[in-house]
């Protein structure tokens, strides 16, 4: 199993094969402009199938995360192992990083919360509760995954803190781009839950530009969960192609008190 330095939901870390096994090839450099967890770039890296990753947040905060990933595991180690594992501090820490917006302090909490449900409210304040079932990540663990995933990336990773097309900006026909986008039941609404969402117009707008530039690209959005259909219409002009992944038991569902299967979507523009 590849290490992780952090949990994130709608992760596809347990998808990755899946995933990447319908991928153009080849890939000189993959572009993952929503990349949370990065589960596909050091999927990627860790198989061959890509010279580089370009990683793109629009959370400074967690695009600071993977910069200091990069440039001092050790110093998150050590900074996540001072707070571990008082559940009560949790929301001393949360205040704190709500006022301070220090990467480290958001790898902690990203962590501890409830299920990796990452919540943020309209104010772009964290605010999803501690899960006090667990106690988080033992320290030494994280520590040896924040090692490896540097080396891994090493010399092979740039983070971008930016909006999603202006991280492909310098995007190539030889690349790729990896989309995992928040869904649109996610995006809008009362309940928006990530720092910021995506309409389907403005994600098809992009994709029309991606196709008039001819960049390949692979999308993860939308699916199929127990008998419901949420299944995109894309425009047929983008001539995408669509298929549909076993995802196992849907976390939104389980938040709900229901037990549903799920099937993601993967549009792929080659």
């Amino acid at each position: 199993m590849l290490p992780h330095p952090f949990p994130y939901q709608g992760s596809k870390r347990l998808l990755a094969a899946s995933i990447a096994g319908l991928w153009p090839r080849p890939i000189r450099v993959l572009y993952e402009p929503f990349a949370g967890s990065a589960a596909m770039a050091l999927f990627a890296l860790a198989h061959g199938l890509c010279e580089r990753v370009v990683l793109g947040e629009r959370l400074p905060e967690l695009a600071g995360l993977w910069q200091r990933i990069l440039s001092d595991p050790q110093g998150l180690a050590d900074h996540y192992a001072r707070l571990w594992p008082e559940p009560a501090g949790y929301n001393a820490v949360r205040e704190r990083f709500n006022r301070q917006r220090d990467p480290a302090d958001l790898l902690y909490l990203l962590l501890r919360c409830v299920k990796a449900a990452v919540r943020f409210d309209r104010a772009g304040n964290f605010n999803q509760s501690a899960d006090l079932r667990r106690v988080g990540r033992q320290p030494e663990a994280l520590r040896r995954d924040l090692l490896q995933v540097q080396a891994l990336l090493a010399g092979r990773a740039e983070v971008r803190c930016a909006d999603w097309l202006t991280t492909l900006a310098d995007a190539e026909p030889a690349d790729l781009a990896y989309l995992d986008p928040p869904w649109q039941g996610t995006s809008v609404g009362r309940d928006p839950r990530y720092y910021q969402g995506l309409s389907r117009e403005d994600l098809t707008a992009g994709l029309v530009q991606l196709r008039q530039r001819g960049l390949r690209f692979a999308l993860s959005y939308d699916g199929v969960r127990g008998e419901t259909s949420f299944v995109a219409a894309f425009p047929p002009e983008l001539r995408l192609e669509h298929q549909l992944l076993a995802a196992g038991r849907s976390a939104q569902a389980t938040l709900l008190g229901l037990q549903e299967d799920t099937q993601e979507s993967l549009y792929l523009a080659r």
